[in-house]
């Protein structure tokens, strides 16, 4: 019952931030994470009963996953239940993860708790929450700890598991028009959804015809489209980034969903690649890089400063090392907090980030040292998690999302403001999802400056082929969604540094340090964007 919602956002924050969810699986332990949770899987699908609704999952035609909901009867209200399995293809790679979502909610379909968890194989990050009028509670366990926060919302919250029965309740009909706030607990971010009823229409589920309202949602920036009974059971759901949920029989929907074969690659999809292609022989090597982007919000002040500047549609980046630093920013100490996913008060990130300093004290030496640090500590591999930086010490596995949460926690544990930079990074031909961190550091006495660095791909500081669409948390990665299958790019001018010779044969220089310092090798590359070995 996955309605209002643009897609399944396990999937949606893959393909962002993911390089915005976060990605999916993990290639070595895959085989093993699926064996061990099947079990699982079966007990926990058990409680669904012969009222359950039955979902197949598609990516461009392929079967990626299932999902199963329904609605039970409490003594005061509802609960409401879904739990799925996603796998698909990652560069190559095949990944999965387990999805449960559970909402407690009173008569009248208004939210008093919920629960919603994701799997990788790691071990499950669990989300709670408990609504006391616009008060909300939230608790986030991994299997590293337990972390609490509340939030004051300027109204109730909503989520999107109960909304289409709400809506059926109020009764469909062609012209209806809804705005309504939405709370998603794998974002922690409340907004506003638009919804617009559409002439019924007769589509096809579970191998026969079924009358349904045409439903259009825009949320988040991206239109999705919805077919929904009189009774509020959402029976199609399309997404412009090529997913369909779509209602079929339990045998059918579990169907080669667990294990199976995944042709598409989603990440390769989801590429940006100039028109004209443009071949950029060193991404090191490059002093600007100046880009026409189109299908992209570029309005935010997100996408100026650390070495970047736009002009209307027109995006110029220039390596960092050739600016120069600027007066200091007078109030950093929102780069300085822990947050729920950035646990830099956690002991043991503060033990580790002085562990990679390394007795240190110079600013920039020790974010030089923070990022060589971290990409040899993690294991590169497609992960779907919400990356947790405490969570992601304990099991060090994990793509560019997990190497950004990590940086950035361990950064403001030693002092050195820090967030999450997200947006394109160019490999092998194309401009790619990606995440990456900022660290402020001071320069002489009353200045400094941002410098955007890569852990992932070893980097400091990032190339000038990094641009950047937005920063912060998970709740400003989704900002990016609708620039996904949209935006178009033509590269205008790169400047490459004076003296630099293009690589015929071999690696792009990523890694400067003296070759007596150890390296590590790994011949998987990262599958966040690292160039290939």
């Amino acid at each position: 019952m996955r309605f209002f919602r643009p897609l399944p956002r396990g999937l949606s924050r893959c393909l962002s931030a993911l390089v915005v969810l976060s990605w999916l699986g993990q290639m070595g332990l895959l085989y093993r994470s699926i064996q061990a949770s099947t079990t699982n899987l079966a007990s926990d699908l058990s409680r669904y009963g012969s009222s359950a609704q039955w979902r197949g999952v598609y990516s461009r035609g392929d079967k990626i996953g299932f999902m199963v909901g329904q609605t039970v009867p409490t003594a005061d209200g509802y609960d409401i239940q879904e739990d799925g399995r996603i796998q698909m293809t990652l560069l190559g790679a095949t990944t999965a993860a387990r999805l449960h979502t559970a909402v407690q909610v009173d008569k009248a379909f208004e939210v008093r708790s919920f629960q919603f968890s994701m799997d990788p194989g790691t071990g499950p990050i669990e989300i709670g929450g408990t609504v006391d009028g616009r008060r909300l509670q939230l608790t986030v366990k991994t299997p590293s700890g337990r972390r609490t926060e509340t939030r004051e919302l300027p109204e109730r919250p909503a989520l999107s598991l109960n909304l289409s029965r709400r809506l059926a309740a109020e009764g469909l009909a062609p012209g209806k028009h809804i705005e309504t706030t939405v709370f998603d607990p794998a974002t922690l971010r409340n907004e506003t959804m638009v919804i617009d009823v559409q002439a019924r229409e007769v589509v096809r589920a579970a191998n026969r015809p079924v009358p349904a309202f045409k439903v259009l949602t825009r949320y988040a920036g991206i239109t999705s489209t919805s077919w929904v009974t009189d009774t509020g059971e959402v029976v199609r759901e399309e997404s412009p980034l090529g997913l369909i949920v779509v209602k079929e029989t339990p045998e059918s929907a579990t169907a080669l969903s667990v294990p199976g074969d995944v042709q598409a690659d989603m990440l390769e999809a989801a590429a940006v690649v100039p028109s004209p292609p443009r071949r950029i022989d060193d991404p090191s090597a490059v002093e600007k890089l100046v880009v026409r982007l189109d299908g992209v919000d570029l309005s935010g002040p997100d996408v100026q400063g650390a070495g970047q500047t736009v002009s209307g549609n027109v995006v110029e980046v220039r390596d960092t090392e050739t600016l120069k630093a600027e007066e200091a920013t007078p109030d950093l100490s929102a780069w300085l907090r822990p947050e729920l996913f950035l646990e830099s008060d956690a002991p043991e990130i503060v033990a580790e980030a002085k562990k990679a300093a390394a007795g240190a004290t110079a600013p920039r030496l020790i974010a030089e040292r923070l990022t060589r640090y971290v990409n040899a500590l993690l294991e590169k591999k497609p992960t779907v998690s919400l990356p947790s930086a405490l969570e992601v010490l304990r099991t060090r596995v994990g793509d560019c999302n997990e190497h950004t949460a990590l940086y950035v926690a361990m950064a403001r544990a030693l002092g050195l403001p820090a967030r999450i930079a997200v947006g394109l990074v160019y490999v092998r031909g194309g401009f790619y999802y990606h995440a990456w961190p900022e660290v402020y550091v001071q320069e002489g006495r009353g200045q400094g400056r941002w410098l955007p660095v890569d852990p992932t791909l070893n980097q400091f500081p990032a190339d000038a082929t990094h641009i950047r669409l937005a920063r912060g948390g998970l709740d400003r990665q989704v900002a990016i969604l609708p620039a996904i299958g949209h935006a178009k790019m033509r590269v205008l001018e790169v400047n490459v540094k004076a003296g630099s010779t293009p690589l015929l044969v071999g690696r792009p220089a990523q890694d400067l340090r003296p070759l007596d310092l150890p390296i590590p090798k790994r011949d998987s590359a990262t599958h966040c964007w690292s160039q290939p070995s």
